[in-house]
């Protein structure tokens, strides 16, 4: 047996060799560590401290991937986010240059209504579900607004939840290639829920998100978000932490839907936390006799 391993690691090692260079990486000079409590615990005070959300943006959507054999880039639209706990959003989008409304939309965490301008026929109104039971082959016509109050503000652990912790690495890549890549430690905050609904399952628990945490800034870089079924249905990613005065906040959100094959790319230009709305802010009324698309 000795003289078989010889034979092999001289056989795997010697004379068919090759060698190629890789980009260099470099672990971080100082991490951090804390507890799956302390992470727990720091996830949940950062979203209770968020009340209300006030953001202008530029918002830049694709469609495609792998499935259509291409990726299709659509206009930068300016606009402006706001969200009000627990559930209340508004999304208003502007035309480039002429800066006129293209696109309205309020939803009280179950409904939602939306008016959009379009070319040579007025405004048109949407109202319906926040979810989706007829999916449609355009990525962009299955867009709900919990997609947006999922990926902008990481939720805290909830009552009847449970979480793990496991580590990983990641490697950060560099600003300009005069620097080497960075392999960062990280943590993964997995929250669970018991299955419900089915006799069978027994002590079953299901993913609900992922929580990828930074331990060098303790900071989420990215939330995976799963269906009842197992699968990523969004992949949320955080970028540019800036400090607003009540904590870090990413002003560059990517959020991707790999199943329907879309994506948002989320740039804050100014951002807002807690200040008061007015009593109308997320009402959006649609004028008398016109006609109302309904969305499901």
């Amino acid at each position: 047996m000795p003289c078989l391993v010889v034979g092999l690691t001289t056989g795997l090692t010697g004379c068919y060799s090759t060698t190629r260079l890789v980009p260099k990486a470099q672990a971080p000079e100082t991490y951090r560590t804390a507890t799956v409590e302390e992470l727990e615990k720091s996830v949940s005070d950062r979203d209770a401290a968020i009340k209300t959300m006030n953001a202008a943006v530029l918002i830049t959507a694709s469609t495609g991937g792998a499935k259509e054999g291409k990726v299709t880039e659509y206009t930068s639209f300016r606009g402006y986010i706001f969200v009000q706990k627990p559930a209340n959003l508004r999304v208003i989008l502007q035309l480039p240059v002429v800066g006129s409304r293209a696109l309205d939309m309020v939803s009280d965490g179950k409904t939602f209504t939306l008016v959009r301008a379009t070319l040579g026929h007025g405004d048109l109104w949407t109202q319906g579900a926040n979810t989706v039971t007829n999916p449609s082959k355009n990525g962009l016509e299955n867009l709900r607004p919990g997609v947006f109050l999922d990926s902008l503000l990481v939720p805290g652990v909830q009552p009847g939840e449970f979480v793990t912790l496991t580590e990983s690495t990641r490697e950060v890549q560099p600003e300009t290639k005069h620097h080497d890549a960075v392999l960062e430690p990280d943590y993964d905050l997995t929250v669970l829920r018991s299955k419900t609904g089915d006799t069978r399952a027994g002590n079953v628990l299901v993913p609900e998100r992922v929580i990828h945490i930074s331990r060098v800034t303790l900071l989420p870089f990215q939330q995976d978000l799963y269906n009842d079924q197992g699968q990523v249905v969004t992949v949320a990613t955080y970028d540019k932490y800036s400090q607003d005065g009540v904590q870090p906040m990413p002003m560059l959100v990517t959020i991707k839907r790999p199943l329907e094959e879309y994506s948002l790319k989320i740039e804050f230009t100014k951002l807002t936390l807690n200040e008061t709305f007015e009593p109308d802010q997320f009402e959006l009324k649609v004028p008398a006799g016109v006609p109302v698309q309904k969305m499901y």
